[in-house]
């Protein structure tokens, strides 16, 4: 096991394009890193810079005690697993997951023991004398996995190795891959582009725009506290509502949008520390659709919206509504980035809503919610989240610095 350091790491390609830009990162002895983006981010390349598979123009990068710039990838102690499985098709399971000790030498023996141990962790022991091709997707990654694993390795890299499976099959392999993460307790970085991958896996999770960090923090604090735009917008799914609000004083702090006022609890603005400062200024409002609920099953001292239905998604546990406001979306180069999500197309669902905003609320299964109906959701407005609209900065949030600013605008 061993710490993996990123100090100032930049990687610049032809043309100046800047694929990693000054990343600094610390994954401790034993986490489990996931590095997680849209398309372009850099997440790829930050991994393969890491394992020596591409060289960077500046910085220093450390494996446990050794920086490992000049060090080709074979003396980083590393072992790596990709989306392709890239196993060999003409040699059995065993030959396979044997077949990189025997290339360094390794003792018949120990070789053995290895392979033994990491097909009982799988559950590949029956299929050892089998060739790939009489194996399941699955069952095939676990190889890969196994692979890795016999060589002992500081640190396992990991590049979207589950991208290749079905959805069934990606959820019971993200739970073994957390179960071998326990039992092993070995240092992992592992690139995504699914959020759901990144939240169920990660000890702490690493948001990428533009080879720039954004935010590395727990799963659950990039959720509650994202520290911009860009993270509030990318993590969560349904994705956060944003509007365009005026934060004003009337009995007590309210927000008012479209039609809308909401009451700001004063707890709230006590907690986020500047929020005070913009009553009687123009903020981005941000709303879970988690933080909604049918009006008739929530707290009556939520605040309330009518709104009239327009889509209603039933998926047994939740019913997603679906809903304009009247006012514009909000445009900001953010929020632009952020939804570069492969489950999302905001600018076309835009164009077709005659400039509305387009909201999604996250409601219980025993609503009787119907599409095209009127009706009024609850609001829990202890976590609205608030950001400032020139920077794109998460109002009171202790990370939003200066630096983030110029990272978010």
């Amino acid at each position: 096991m061993a710490q993996i350091i990123l100090d100032h790491v930049e990687k610049t390609y032809s043309g100046d394009v800047k694929a990693i830009d000054d990343l600094s990162l610390d994954v401790k002895d034993g986490e489990f890193m996931v590095f997680v983006g849209p398309s372009g981010c850099g997440k790829s390349t930050a991994l393969r810079s890491i394992a020596g598979l591409e060289e960077i123009t500046a910085g220093k990068i450390q494996i446990g005690d050794r920086v490992v710039n000049d060090l080709p990838p074979k003396d980083r102690d590393i072992a790596m697993v990709f989306q392709n499985y890239a196993l060999y098709p003409h040699m059995t399971v065993e030959q396979n997951l044997a077949f990189g000790l025997q290339l360094r030498k390794t003792p018949k023996e120990e070789i053995k023991r290895r392979v033994d141990e990491a097909a009982k962790m799988l559950g590949l022991e029956q299929y050892l004398k089998r060739k790939p091709g009489a194996l399941s997707g699955g069952q095939r990654q676990r190889v890969a996995m196994g692979r890795a694993i016999v060589r002992e390795p500081q640190a396992f890299l990991m590049d979207e190795p589950l991208s290749n499976l079905d959805a069934k099959l990606r959820v019971s392999m993200r739970a073994s891959l957390k179960q071998l993460h326990e039992r092993l307790g070995v240092t992992t970085v592992y690139v995504t582009h699914d959020q759901v991958e990144a939240m169920t896996l990660g000890n702490r999770v690493c948001v990428l725009r533009d080879g720039r960090l954004q935010q590395v923090d727990t799963p659950q604090y990039l959720f509650e506290a994202p520290v911009n735009l860009f993270v509030a917008g990318f993590i969560g799914s349904p994705a956060m509502n944003f509007v365009h609000a005026d934060l004003v004083r009337d009995d007590g702090p309210t927000v008012t949008f479209a039609d809308y006022k909401l009451s700001v609890p004063s707890e709230v603005i006590e907690a986020k520390q500047g929020l005070a400062d913009y009553i009687g200024k123009q903020v981005i409002l941000g709303i879970r659709p988690s933080d909604f609920e049918d009006a008739s099953l929530a707290d009556d001292r939520w605040s309330r919206m009518q709104v009239t239905t327009s889509v209603t998604e039933e998926l047994g546990t939740e019913i997603h509504v679906i809903f304009t406001i009247d006012a514009p979306p909000v445009e900001h180069a953010s929020l632009t980035k952020a939804a570069d999500r492969e489950d999302d197309d905001d600018t076309s669902v835009a164009a077709l809503m005659g400039g509305k905003s387009l909201w999604t609320a996250r409601v219980s299964a025993r609503s009787r919610i119907r599409p095209g109906q009127a009706i009024e959701l609850a609001v829990d407005t202890h976590h609205l989240h608030f950001f400032d609209p020139n920077s794109g900065l998460s109002i009171g949030h202790p990370k939003a610095t200066v630096g983030l600013a110029e990272q978010s605008a």
